[in-house]
């Protein structure tokens, strides 16, 4: 299950940016952006995070996951088509290999949404 080593480097790289704020914030939120071909079941993810925000300083905290689909563009055609994940990857008009992909293998941290002070602010990345 590679949603617990992604959990993991993603509370380090939380807490990286946490440890370097002379206030430390209670983070509410955390707005992640993940692809369909990045092959991350977003339920697992969800579960890992839980689990491993235990007794952290994001214990509490909410993992809000934002999907994005699978966009390849076909260069001999000049378009645009949403491939079939584990089915077909082809372009459907002229079935070229797909080459290049335009949305799909994000995996980031979109924004925080946490508090100092009972002031609620959020921070995009």
């Amino acid at each position: 299950m590679h949603e617990t080593d992604m959990t993991k480097s993603l509370f380090l790289t939380i807490k990286e940016w946490w440890e370097e704020q002379p206030e430390k914030p209670k983070i509410k939120k955390v707005h992640l952006i993940v692809g369909q071909f990045t092959c991350v079941e977003p339920m697992s993810l969800q579960f890992a995070f839980e689990v491993q925000m235990r007794n952290t300083f994001l214990e509490g905290a909410t993992l809000e996951i934002k999907e994005t689909p699978l966009i390849a563009f076909c260069h001999p055609c000049q378009q645009e088509y949403k491939p079939t994940i584990g089915l077909y990857y082809a372009c459907p008009t002229c079935h070229s290999p797909m080459e290049d992909i335009r949305s799909g293998r994000e995996l980031k941290i979109e924004r925080l949404e946490y508090s100092l002070n009972s002031i609620e602010l959020t921070q995009s990345t």
